[in-house]
Order: C-alpha cells, then sequence, then structure tokens
C-alpha cells in the first residue's frame, strides 16, 4: 500500500488527474490518496473545497488501473481556521492550500507514513521506487530546492515532495513547530520555510524523486513542474503546468508524459460530459 497526500481546492482537478493517472500507470502496488480541502471562499470566491463529483471521478480513474486503489476526501476546513485562519501568512507567495500539508498530524486517518505530493508533479517512473524509501530514523525525505540551495541554504528543500514519518513528527513536534512559525511570523515561502526551520532530521535524496527543471530525462521518478527562473535572453520566470499541453510541448519541449496526457484529454472529455448531463 502506498498512502499519498494531495491538497486543494476545485481548480486541482486537472493536476490530480493527471499527476493520478501518471502513477496509476506505472505502479502496480494499491494506491490509496488523501486529498486535504477546504472552502475558505472568504478569501477569494474560487476558494471553495474539490468537489464529490471530482472525487467520484478520481476514484473510478484509479480503480480502473486497480480495484484496491481508493480516493477519500478530507474537508478539514475547521481545523484550518482553528490554526490559521486569518494568520500572518495566509496571503503567503501561493494559495493558503500550501499549508494544509502542515496539519497532518492532527487528522486522525492519516497512516504513519505518507507521500505528500505537489498537484503539479507527474510520475515517470514506479513511485515504490520512493516510497519504500526507509525513514524509520528521519522525520521526512526530501530533495534540495534547485534555487533555494544555492541562495538560501545548501540543504535547504523543495517541500513539494515530502515522504513523510508521521510517527517520528509527532515525537519530534516537527508539525506543530512549523504552524507556530506560520502564525507568528511573516515568512517568503511560508510552508516550506516553516518546516525547513522547524526540522530536527531531514533524509536528502537524490534529484531524480523530485526533478524541478530537466523534463525529459529518463531516470526521474518524480517530475515536478514548478515555477522556474530564466535568466536569458532577459530574466523572467516560467510557470507552465502539465496540464498545459501545448506549453508543454513547444515551451519545455517535453514529450515524456505523452501517453499519460492523451489519457487525460480523454478522461476530462468524459468527465465534462458526465458534468453536462447532471446540470
Amino acid at each position: 500500500m502506498i498512502n499519498i497526500l494531495l491538497c486543494g481546492n476545485q481548480k486541482v482537478f486537472d493536476g490530480a488527474l493527471t499527476e493520478l493517472i501518471s502513477i496509476t500507470n506505472k505502479t502496480k502496488e494499491t494506491i490509496k490518496c488523501y486529498i486535504f480541502t477546504m472552502d475558505v471562499s472568504r478569501i477569494k470566491p474560487e476558494y471553495t473545497c474539490i468537489t464529490d463529483e471530482q472525487i467520484k471521478f478520481l476514484n473510478k480513474v484509479v480503480k480502473a488501473k486497480k480495484q484496491e486503489n481508493e480516493v477519500i476526501k478530507l474537508d478539514i476546513t475547521n481545523l484550518y481556521e482553528e490554526e490559521f485562519g486569518k494568520c500572518k501568512n495566509e496571503t503567503a507567495y501561493c494559495t493558503p492550500y500550501t499549508l494544509l500539508r502542515l496539519l497532518a498530524d492532527l487528522v486522525p486517518e492519516m497512516p504513519d507514513k505518507i507521500l505528500y505530493l505537489d498537484i503539479d508533479m507527474m510520475a515517470g517512473d514506479d513511485i515504490s521506487k520512493l516510497y519504500n524509501i526507509d525513514v524509520s530514523e528521519y522525520e521526512y525525505a526530501a530533495v534540495r530546492e534547485k534555487y533555494g540551495s544555492i541562495f538560501i541554504w545548501p540543504d535547504y528543500i523543495n517541500a513539494g515532495m515530502l515522504l513523510l514519518n508521521m510517527k517520528k513528527i509527532k515525537e519530534t513536534g516537527l508539525l506543530e513547530k512549523a504552524r507556530d512559525l506560520i502564525k507568528t511570523k511573516k515568512m517568503l515561502f511560508a510552508d516550506q520555510d516553516a518546516i525547513y526551520r522547524s526540522t530536527t532530521k531531514k533524509l536528502l535524496l537524490p534529484r531524480i524523486y523530485n526533478e524541478q527543471s530537466k523534463f525529459n530525462k529518463k531516470d526521474t521518478v518524480i517530475c515536478h513542474f514548478c515555477k522556474r527562473l530564466l535568466l536569458l535572453p532577459y530574466p523572467r520566470t516560467e510557470n507552465y503546468k502539465q496540464w498545459h499541453i501545448e506549453k508543454v510541448h513547444k515551451v519545455l519541449k517535453c514529450y515524456a508524459f505523452d501517453k499519460d496526457l492523451e489519457e487525460y484529454v480523454k478522461l476530462k472529455e468524459e468527465y465534462e460530459k458526465e458534468e453536462k448531463i447532471y446540470e
């Protein structure tokens, strides 16, 4: 059993669908995917929970690969509001949904080991190669952040992929300490900074487990379609996600996930047809 944690609102559906397609196409192990969601439409109207219809469709997709696979929606709005409502980092560089992973130790359903993944990731290989890494002596395993490890600190992590040892995390109070920082100190990279500063012991993994810039490498296990900093011909950033298929091809020159994305296009059309039927 591979336990996965995703976080987001109804707008992460395309990311969850593409990501789960890529994962279930490449691993034979049973997948249990928890999705933390919440309604904070008080901040923005679109900040609403991922819908039950979206979860139902994601379940249908993963179960078509293996009947034991499962997607579970966990609405933790009340927990978020208790811990982070109107805090200093609620309007940080990303959406408040990035803070949801910091509540994992307070959610009873969470297993002792879970793989957190950002919604803009794709599996390039069997993720059991990552999940089965021994983290029994560590709070988590992660990969260095491409830019942060140069400009911030040599062991600064990218929190888009975290192989979490929840038992150890509860012992050391990692997430509790991170929450305290979120509530009291404004930080540039809020959740990521809070995790890094609160860490007692982490395992640093090779870039293949969170590849942040080279999208066609054959040995990549997890590919991260995160924001990129480009210096030439002029300084700028690019932020194309895996479901932006035309940009993935033309700008990123990435074709490694074409089979997964072809399946995504067909399934997205199927989902949209089903939605029209029930409107």
